[in-house]
């Protein structure tokens, strides 16, 4: 399923990952705040994503934003994460997905730490960490 771009066969994601998963990455939903998995996770690894395993965060990069979701300041590197205008829910924010397989992420906000200022807040069910 890599590489396929969009959401493609909704059918074949909907069976390679669970009812939550499949609700974030391919229908663009979000876990509630406080919920996910790697919300306080100080694991050291490779934040990857759930669907197609494309590298998309390095853990030297999280921090506690306090907003509730995984945040990081930077990508794992140029080209990874794809970004989009989103203007669901009467709001105007930059939804960032994965480049390879185009799977829901999250949003980026210019509230974030230097020395990016960026903020990726990202649901935990669209990764899978690889402890280091």
């Amino acid at each position: 399923m890599a590489g396929g771009g969009g959401n493609g066969d909704l059918q074949g994601w909907q069976d390679k990952l669970t009812p939550e998963q499949f609700a974030i990455c391919r229908l663009k939903g979000t876990e509630p705040a406080f919920t996910g998995q790697y919300t306080d996770c100080k694991t050291p690894g490779i934040y990857r994503c759930v669907c197609c395993g494309a590298a998309l965060f390095n853990s030297a990069t999280k921090y506690d934003s306090g907003s509730g979701w995984p945040s990081f300041w930077a990508a794992m590197a140029a080209g990874s994460i794809t970004e989009h205008l989103d203007t669901r829910h009467g709001m105007r924010r930059i939804e960032v997905a994965c480049t390879t397989c185009g799977s829901h992420l999250g949003h980026v906000f210019s509230d974030g730490p230097e020395p990016t200022g960026l903020r990726y807040c990202i649901n935990s069910a669209a990764l899978d960490l690889q402890p280091s």
